[in-house]
């Protein structure tokens, strides 16, 4: 039987720090485009941005954290 973590199980378990990750992204993206004449984002607007774009960053996550346990057991 197969006792690994599957990926999805992996990126539930990391959505928190992606979707966190994804918001100080958008965030400090926005605060740069400034420079370029676009108003700075709410921070209300980048949390409910963040919610839905942390899915495939928490994915990715989840697959490069299956790759490193994997690669810990040398499997």
């Amino acid at each position: 039987m197969d006792d690994r973590w599957p990926v999805w199980k992996l990126a539930a378990l990391l959505y928190v720090f992606a979707a966190g990750a994804v918001a100080i992204n958008l965030f400090m993206l926005g605060l740069l485009m400034q420079s370029v004449g676009f108003a700075a984002p709410a921070p209300a607007t980048v949390l409910v941005l963040s919610g839905p774009l942390g899915l495939p960053a928490a994915w990715a996550a989840g697959l490069w954290v299956r790759h490193l346990l994997d690669e810990a057991d040398g499997a």
